[in-house]
């Protein structure tokens, strides 16, 4: 047996601001006694945990980059980085429930909404009263956004939309959704992205179908599931952004999104890590600390080292959001990385505790779990190639 490391002796691998201290030393006594207690019977039993959500949202955790005078906190991107990594590193399920309410739909609106709908949407998705969704995944459209088959027809003044959205995270207890669609047919000399627009919709509108929670490998009580649109009107003033222009957002949204993921797989990698660490220097085979064995020293060395990449990667692609350049490749890049180490750092965790990284008594094998989605969310590992390769040879044209 080995003593399971505890929030409070994690050490923070860079130097944080007086301000961020300030905010990251109070959340992580509130993970350490509100949500690690309970994170392994949530993984089990898949409840969606409304209490602690509705605690993070008094907290100002739900609404992190709004600004104050919608009730936001208005944290800098580095600041929301280094809250998703300690949030990933209890639960990695309420993890992903915070970085898609911020990002996504929360982060759509604030980058295409108008003054009247951040009034109207943003004060109650920043307390908490109501969570995001943000609809852009289809059946039949992944990778290839830009095929999505749902519709938005334009009547007068209002729109009706169908279609089928799948993967939808908070799917079943969102109060606000961001519907992505097809307005426009395509045009002949324009882009097929051309004609796809944003509609923010309550989820309370006829014709909302919620379907039921899918049964995952990891991030088990986060809600994902299903929705249907059967005829779901709504007027032009849920049209987010430019009509047929929403496809531009829907790329920002993705970028800012991967940094949240990014942050995520560090998270879920660190803690597993810390706890292989920490069994290692316990456990002893032919009379020395299996740490002490180059076999095991040098795999924890090297997950450390790319650790800490992965997350100055990450910092630098949130100090170029904050600085209003173009954050595209650096966010790709960011979360390439820190996905892919996340689930290394995972995988090595189980190895190194052997039989005990296997059963579920131990933690490693949910954060394993938690950490392989985030090779696949706001992007797959193959796409963030794409993207970056094409970044990247954007500068010998």
């Amino acid at each position: 047996m080995f003593r399971t490391i505890e929030q409070s002796d994690r050490q923070l691998w860079f130097e944080l601001s007086d301000d961020q201290k300030a905010i990251i030393g109070p959340l992580r006594e509130f993970l350490k006694t509100e949500i690690a207690p309970g994170a392994v019977e949530r993984d089990k039993s898949g409840d969606f945990p409304t209490e602690i959500v509705t605690q993070l949202g008094e907290l100002g955790v739900l609404g992190m980059q709004v600004p104050e005078c919608y009730g936001g906190a208005e944290l800098d991107t580095s600041t929301f980085v280094h809250i998703i990594e300690e949030i990933a590193a209890v639960d990695g399920s309420l993890c992903l429930t915070v970085a898609s309410h911020n990002s996504l739909c929360l982060g759509h609106l604030l980058a295409a909404g108008s003054e009247d709908q951040h009034a109207t949407y943003v004060p109650e998705l920043a307390s908490g009263k109501k969570l995001g969704a943000w609809a852009l995944t289809e059946p039949s459209s992944g990778s290839d956004a830009a095929s999505l088959q749902t519709r938005a027809v334009a009547k007068g003044n209002t729109f009706t939309l169908n279609g089928s959205k799948s993967f939808i995270t908070q799917g079943t207890v969102a109060g606000t959704y961001v519907v992505i669609a097809r307005s426009d047919p395509p045009q002949e000399g324009r882009p097929r992205t051309h004609g796809i627009s944003a509609f923010v919709i309550d989820g309370d509108s006829p014709g909302l179908i919620r379907g039921k929670p899918e049964q995952k490998l990891g991030l088990r009580s986060s809600d994902t599931t299903p929705i249907t649109l059967d005829n779901v009107v709504t007027s032009t003033e849920g049209l987010l952004g430019q009509r047929g222009e929403a496809f531009t957002d829907v790329l920002e949204v993705l970028d800012g999104g991967r940094i949240g993921i990014a942050a995520m797989g560090i998270g879920l990698g660190r803690a597993a890590l810390e706890i292989a660490s920490r069994y290692a220097l316990e456990r002893r085979q032919f009379g020395t600390p299996i740490a002490h064995f180059q076999a095991i020293g040098f795999k924890i060395a090297d997950l450390v080292t790319e650790l800490e990449a992965a997350r100055l990667m990450t910092l630098r692609a949130a100090a170029l959001k904050d600085a209003g350049r173009n954050y595209t490749m650096a966010a790709s890049q960011a979360k390439l990385k820190g996905s892919t180490v996340g689930v290394e750092a995972c995988d090595a965790a189980i190895q190194i505790l052997g039989g005990y990284g296997y059963i579920k008594e131990y933690e490693v094998e949910r954060m394993w779990r938690d950490a392989r989605l985030t090779r696949i969310g706001e992007g797959t590992d193959e796409i963030q190639r794409l993207i970056i390769s094409k970044e990247y040879l954007k500068r010998f044209h």
